[in-house]
């Protein structure tokens, strides 16, 4: 009996969170989603060396504002690739937390809205949804919407199994059970406060989604609205409305079920508002070739969604430090033989029956 228990108490400790490599569900969506980036990243290589594949006007190419664009979109869809590598690895289980979850919030926004509504507007419209009368060809918007669409559904899903095998603790933890943290009443206030905003805002877009041309610009109020601009309106208002409320219930800590419910749409309301919002800000502000036409009350409203959503994931940012602190590092498996005083409990096993 006392060999036996001093080879249990000698016993291999269970692996830590940080090092349990990905499992095949893991590693199959985040491989998946690195291929699905090469074709974008490839053609955004042909533009910024000077080679016009997919392009009828070569001088486009060539404007500063454009090579501007090319090269922070690049690295944008590089640093999907390269999360989506860090999910297939150990290494990836000790990043910092916010060098995951600041750039997936970020793109969780911007995918999330291309792989709900692209799919369905070219089922509505066809290969005319591909065909915009510019200057870059067809086959260029079907390769690189159709990755981006793959991607976010491989990149979201590998995210969503990463972040259950390492904060699974925190969030499948019951919401209604959370502990008021320090900053819990300027929390409640921030929520508040967006919920109003955001009401107002994805309100005006529901409005411009059910045909409303009122504070639209000139241009975009005299052409009839596509069912593209239709759809991706009435989803970008939705998620204002809904991630405000969650991120709401979710400070307060209302509501039945897991944490990570509510969470996850508070998460992608207020990364849909700040990723689209600013995106649209900087085609508008660089006079970009390809951007839309400024003016109106458009320009305001991505002012405020930028402003709404960085808000927002400000307050989730500080609820999720506070909610606990596996959020920001790693916690080790405790033995199973061991209590509090971890290696106490193994020496008196050890002695236990000498």
């Amino acid at each position: 009996m006392t060999q036996h228990m001093a080879r249990a108490g000698h016993a291999r400790p269970a692996r830590t969170v940080a090092e349990q490599g990905a499992g095949i569900g893991r590693l199959t969506v985040g491989v998946v989603a690195m291929a699905a980036t090469l074709p974008y990243l490839t053609i955004k290589t042909l533009w910024l060396t000077g080679h016009p594949v997919g392009v009828t006007d070569e001088a486009l190419l060539n404007d500063p504002t454009m090579v501007g664009m090319n090269a922070m979109t690049f690295g944008m869809d590089a640093v999907g690739l390269a999360l989506a590598l860090s999910f297939t690895t150990r290494r990836g289980m000790r990043l910092p937390g916010w060098l995951v979850l600041l750039p997936l919030w970020v793109a969780s926004g911007l995918l999330g809205t291309i792989v709900a509504t692209v799919p369905l507007a070219f089922v509505a419209q066809g290969p005319s949804l591909l065909d915009t009368g510019g200057p870059i060809r067809p086959w260029v918007y079907a390769t690189v919407y159709g990755g981006f669409s793959v991607q976010g559904v491989c990149l979201l899903t590998a995210f969503a199994l990463y972040t259950r095998d390492r904060w699974g603790h925190v969030l499948l933890a019951p919401l209604a059970r959370a502990q008021a943290g320090p900053s819990a009443a300027f929390q409640r206030v921030v929520a508040t406060g967006a919920l109003g905003v955001s009401v107002l805002l994805g309100g005006t877009r529901l409005y411009w989604a059910a045909g409303g041309d009122a504070g639209l610009p000139p241009a975009m109020a005299a052409a009839p609205h596509s069912f593209n601009a239709v759809v991706q309106d009435g989803l970008k208002g939705l998620l204002a409305v809904g991630g405000a409320v969650a991120l709401l219930a979710v400070v307060r800590a209302r509501g039945r079920g897991p944490l990570w419910r509510p969470l996850t749409v508070a998460w992608l309301g207020s990364g849909t508002m700040f990723a689209w919002g600013l995106y649209a800000m900087l085609l508008t502000v660089t006079d970009a070739p390809l951007g839309g036409e400024p003016g109106g009350a458009l320009g305001l409203v991505q002012l405020f969604e930028t402003l709404t959503g960085l808000v927002m994931g400000m307050c989730g940012a500080f609820l999720l430090a506070e909610r606990g602190s596996g959020v920001r590092h790693v916690q080790a498996a405790q033995h199973p033989l061991e209590r509090e005083d971890r290696e106490g409990d193994r020496r008196a096993a050890d002695r236990g029956h000498g």
